[in-house]
């Protein structure tokens, strides 16, 4: 996979950026599990927040591998701040898919130029990876809809101005389940929104999920998001993009992970000489080398074909997500294993990466989901007789 000289040189700035600024910081995040708001700041200096948002729309260009390569540098130091930039392209990408020019001009360019952050409604107690299975309603009301509902796990809920929401305008059909849903733009100040009890869950320390409560919330017509009723393309298809991005930020906790075990294999000595020379820690970390690079070839190739308007994307960030996010896993723990009793020592921040990990396997549709999705690929593709390369 090549990179430009731009991107390239985007890299190393975002890089600098999370060695310089977020790197001397993970232990505050970590202790007080809350993100600075200077953090915030130096980040919206950047432009951070605009990434892969067009210029006339208040970004800074550049598209799926840029976001992907900030994605992995942020995460490869602090995770939790990579969720916190990446959720707005959850609010960003639907728009711009399938909003109207008004839509993208009033809601987009805010978020773009860092002003305000937005989140994704969707996720209910009893409807996950299952979308078509949401039981928030919208009911017409002249011109205007009205919108009851729960939504849980709604990362930058707490500090969200602007949310996409799901809500069944029409119930099921027995065969098409995904009928009905429509997709709705709602802003903070609306009455009747309000945001629930954060969620205390396992990594990801500093960004923690919330709930969204709607209670006759009244949004105008002119805030549907696409078509009425065909709200499930606009969520899954917003999915099929965020998984390139989840998949890049396991690269990055794997990376980070990687290093900190390399390094540790070097410095902490046994029977009189490195652990890294002996066979069975050299063997584990020549692994989990290896294991990284396949997964950033795998994240690179799906943004690459994101890019390019392939539809083979699609599955391509499915198997890019699946197989990053288990390395993530299966890195993070090797690495607390090779650093043996301090690794499980919350002081030396290595057991963090194992936390966070588990997060980017469940997150953007769990992996068995993602499983599920190439399975049926290959098998509708051998229906037709199509290759399976």
């Amino acid at each position: 996979m090549e990179f430009s000289e731009e991107q390239e040189i985007f890299r190393r700035t975002v890089e600098k950026f999370s060695e310089e600024s977020l790197g001397p910081r993970v232990r505050e995040v970590e202790s007080t599990d809350r993100i600075p708001e200077d953090l915030i700041d130096g980040a919206r200096g950047l432009g951070l927040m605009g990434v892969g948002v067009p210029a006339e729309y208040g970004g800074q260009g550049g598209g799926f591998k840029e976001l992907a390569i900030m994605s992995e540098e942020i995460s490869r130091i602090l995770p939790a701040f990579g969720t916190l930039l990446l959720v707005n392209r959850l609010f960003i990408d639907p728009l711009m898919l399938f909003g109207t020019e008004d839509q993208r001009r009033k809601y987009v360019t805010p978020v773009a130029r860092g002003e305000v952050f937005a989140a994704h409604a969707n996720t209910e107690p009893g409807a996950g990876s299952d979308v078509a299975g949401i039981s928030t309603v919208a009911r017409r009301s002249g011109d205007r809809w009205i919108l009851n509902g729960r939504k849980i796990f709604i990362s930058n809920a707490d500090r969200a101005g602007f949310f996409v929401v799901s809500a069944r305008t029409s119930p099921p059909e027995p065969d098409r389940r995904w009928r009905g849903i429509t997709v709705f733009i709602v802003e903070r100040g609306y009455s009747g929104l309000s945001i629930g009890q954060r969620l205390d869950v396992m990594g990801l320390m500093g960004e923690h999920p919330s709930e969204v409560i709607l209670e006759d919330v009244e949004v105008p017509d002119s805030n549907v998001l696409g078509k009425v009723g065909e709200g499930f393309k606009v969520v899954v298809t917003t999915y099929d993009y965020s998984r390139i991005l989840i998949a890049a930020q396991a690269v990055g906790i794997a990376q980070g992970a990687f290093e900190a075990a390399f390094r540790y294999s070097n410095e902490r000595n046994a029977f009189g000489k490195p652990i890294s020379s002996f066979e069975g820690v050299s063997f584990r970390i020549a692994e989990m080398m290896a294991e990284v690079e396949a997964a950033r070839l795998l994240t690179y190739w799906a943004a690459h074909l994101a890019e390019s308007g392939d539809p083979r994307f699609t599955l391509a960030s499915s198997i890019a997500k699946y197989y990053a996010t288990e390395a993530a896993v299966r890195i993070s723990r090797d690495a607390i294993s090779i650093h043996g009793g301090v690794g499980v020592d919350r002081g030396t921040l290595v057991e963090r990466y194992l936390r966070d990990a588990m997060i980017t396997t469940i997150y953007e549709g769990a992996n068995d989901i993602q499983k599920l999705t190439i399975a049926k690929s290959l098998l509708r593709a051998y229906s037709k007789g199509a290759s399976i390369e």
